[in-house]
């Protein structure tokens, strides 16, 4: 069960990251 949950919240936090460099793209280039 534990290790279920760990993978659960490593993709959560992979498509945190992938939100953050998204905006942060954005900013840098306009």
């Amino acid at each position: 069960m534990k290790e279920l949950v760990k993978e659960v919240v490593k993709e959560g936090v992979k498509e945190m990251v992938k939100m953050v460099v998204k905006v942060v793209v954005r900013k840098v280039v306009k």
